[in-house]
């Protein structure tokens, strides 16, 4: 299908949305983590933590972290799931090159690995994880359908993929505030401290666009996953969606 989120771009001019989205993620890698915490006013820390619990019974062996950027998520999901390996991939040899870092002062190279990877193209075999999470990435797919498409491909049977993604909320008052902080607060925010107008700009963008909830759920079972279900964090400003293969 065709989805309004797929047709915003980060700079407005030609080229396809990966490029564009590449360029924003290298440009902002070195404010990303303090503009992802401050933005959040801190929130992301506990809606890591709610994404990686849901993980934990099912005790995944060999974990793919999509969008995986600074890496903030595949540290987390190591220390507290420790599982045999976890791959980061991602488009942004500018975010992960910040991520490699972490992972090293964190001594857990040993563990995490990056990987360029496109996802709608993966390079790896069917079958190959246990689980593969996504957070605060799936806006910036090219193609969602065929990105969805991929991460079922390579997740084994009973794998189970997790996202978050943040989300409109839809109840008063929370809708109203929120459309404020994301129009006036989060773009002027973003410049200051990145000094990238066009990327938190492009942010609040694509979190309208992009299907929520209900929609999203029937999005991701079209995918190929038999069982979706979704929860609504923080009044709605982050929604997780948990899937299994």
């Amino acid at each position: 299908m065709d989805y309004p989120q797929e047709h915003i771009k980060p700079y407005g001019k030609e080229g396809t949305k990966s490029e564009q989205v590449e360029e924003m993620f290298d440009n902002i890698a070195p404010a990303y983590d303090r503009l992802n915490h401050t933005l959040s006013m801190g929130l992301d820390r506990s809606w890591r933590r709610k994404a990686i619990d849901v993980l934990r019974p099912f005790r995944p062996r060999r974990i793919m972290d999509v969008a995986t950027g600074t890496g903030d998520f595949a540290i987390l999901a190591c220390r507290e799931l420790q599982p045999d390996a976890l791959v980061g991939i991602d488009i942004s040899e500018g975010m992960m090159n910040v991520g490699r870092e972490k992972v090293s002062k964190a001594h857990l190279s040993d563990k995490i690995s990056f990987a360029r990877e496109d996802c709608l193209s993966l390079s790896f075999a069917d079958a190959s994880f246990d689980a593969v999470t996504v957070a605060f990435g799936i806006r910036n797919f090219d193609g969602l359908d065929k990105g969805l498409s991929e991460i079922c491909r390579v997740l084994k049977a009973g794998g189970h993929l997790v996202i978050l993604e943040l989300s409109t909320p839809e109840r008063f008052p929370m809708k109203q505030l929120f459309s404020i902080y994301s129009v006036a607060v989060i773009p002027l925010l973003g410049k200051c401290i990145s000094k990238d107008n066009s990327a938190y700009t492009y942010l609040p963008q694509s979190i309208r666009a992009f299907p929520q909830g209900e929609v999203m759920q029937e999005v991701i079972l079209r995918a190929g996953f038999g069982k979706v279900h979704f929860k609504r964090l923080t009044f709605g400003v982050c929604t997780l969606y948990v899937a299994e293969k």
